[in-house]
């Protein structure tokens, strides 16, 4: 298991040039970034984060555009991979994404891995042109477009939600196949399905030390679609910085644990990141 690093980069927050440097140089796995493109003021859409009532915090709205940052992270390193936590795909129009994602694929040496998922603010995704409820579906045709786009010499989709034509699209990702593809969200039978069906792995947000019994609908909707189980990528956000939380999850079979770096000043976040230094050396072997 791999120790990685999430956290929102905002205009408040560490720059992500500063940020990526102090994550590869204190031996971590990976930096994460979120995305919002905006939050609407109605705000009619719970907040899965809040417990009790608390207010959407202001970082959702000052978030930088998540591409952009990883750009600049991808230019001052050389090892850490670049991950998405999550990309909104609803939000997104696909052959776009599908060049971003290959053009930083390309410029990284293929180092990006795409995390994706379904979204939980209905009006910000309405205000893009959306429909909330045939989001599940959307999100999936645009990934297999994607994938397409990734992969195919001449590029095509025909689906109900995404329709490319016969394209050209350059340059390929480093990655054969395109980044991986690792989908977020809860614990639920339609996503083991999805995931299964088109994900490379799965993304679930926990502090705890352990997944429990969480992962065998994956296996058993991997053995269905006949995929490869031990192949997927788990990558547990908001992971516990326990050490023995982490031998758990490592025991279980999890792939990456990302510790959360919440919005503060330059100065703190490289207080915490030397804080778990010794979490990287002791699980990355730096």
């Amino acid at each position: 298991m791999r120790i990685g690093i999430t956290g929102f980069c905002t205009d408040e927050t560490i720059h992500p040039v500063d940020l990526a440097r102090a994550v590869e140089a204190r031996g971590f796995d990976s930096l994460w970034l979120p995305e919002h493109s905006h939050i609407p003021t109605s705000r009619t859409s719970p907040w899965p984060g809040s417990l009790s009532g608390e207010p959407l915090p202001d970082y959702y709205w000052r978030s930088q555009d998540a591409f952009v940052a990883l750009s600049m992270a991808a230019a001052v390193t050389s090892r850490i991979l670049l991950g998405t936590s999550i990309t909104l795909v609803a939000q997104r129009d696909p052959i776009w994404l599908a060049k971003q994602v290959a053009s930083l694929d390309h410029l990284s040496g293929g180092r990006v891995i795409l995390g994706v998922g379904y979204g939980w603010n209905r009006e910000e995704l309405e205000n893009h042109g959306d429909d909330w409820t045939n989001r599940r579906a959307i999100v999936r045709e645009r990934v297999l477009a994607m994938r397409s786009l990734w992969t195919d010499e001449v590029a095509s989709f025909d689906g109900e939600f995404v329709k490319i034509a016969p394209s050209l699209a350059r340059p390929k990702p480093v990655q054969p196949g395109g980044p991986k593809v690792v989908l977020g969200g809860g614990f639920g039978p339609r996503l083991m399905a999805s995931i299964a069906e088109w994900g490379d792995g799965w993304m679930p947000i926990t502090a705890r030390a352990s997944l429990g019994k969480r992962l065998d609908p994956l296996r058993e909707a991997c053995e269905r679609a006949g995929r490869d189980f031990a192949a997927m990528d788990i990558t547990v956000m908001g992971a516990t910085d326990d050490p023995a939380g982490l031998e758990s999850l490592q025991s279980e079979g999890v792939t990456r644990a990302a510790l959360t770096l919440w919005p503060a000043s330059a100065d703190e976040h490289l207080r915490q990141l030397d804080a778990w230094a010794p979490l990287a050396q002791r699980f990355n072997g730096h």
